[in-house]
């Protein structure tokens, strides 16, 4: 149980940090159109931030340790209880990205971590 608990919290942290990573990354390039030569622009802007590869790594440290519960732990168990990271998400969302988060956003996270809870308990 305890490696369980482990590689989920790796797996929750290291994958809102790399979210967080991306996001910050692509904040830095800017608006990125649905285009074809927007895209490649995106793409080379994208990999010259610090923050893209940092946020990549931290997405192969996520995966790793979701092939690792997938090991051992039910599917039913580590896919639901993985959705620990919308809470994470948000919160890190509200604190290093400086967005504002409003009061449905809230209630929608409180309603996930209720949804995990019962998975896990049950």
């Amino acid at each position: 149980m305890t490696r369980t608990i482990v590689c989920l919290g790796i797996l929750v942290m290291a994958g809102t940090a790399g979210d967080l990573a991306l996001a910050r990354a692509m904040k830095c390039v800017g608006h990125v159109d649905l285009t074809p030569s927007c895209i490649l622009r995106g793409l080379i802007a994208g990999c010259r931030q610090g923050w893209l590869w940092i946020g990549m790594a931290l997405h192969m440290a996520a995966f790793g340790s979701f092939l690792a519960l997938l090991s051992w732990a039910d599917v039913s168990v580590v896919v639901p209880a993985s959705a620990l990271s919308y809470i994470t998400g948000v919160a890190g969302a509200k604190v290093f990205l400086r967005e504002q988060i409003n009061h449905d956003r809230w209630v929608g996270v409180v309603l996930i971590a209720i949804g995990v809870a019962l998975v896990l308990t049950g």
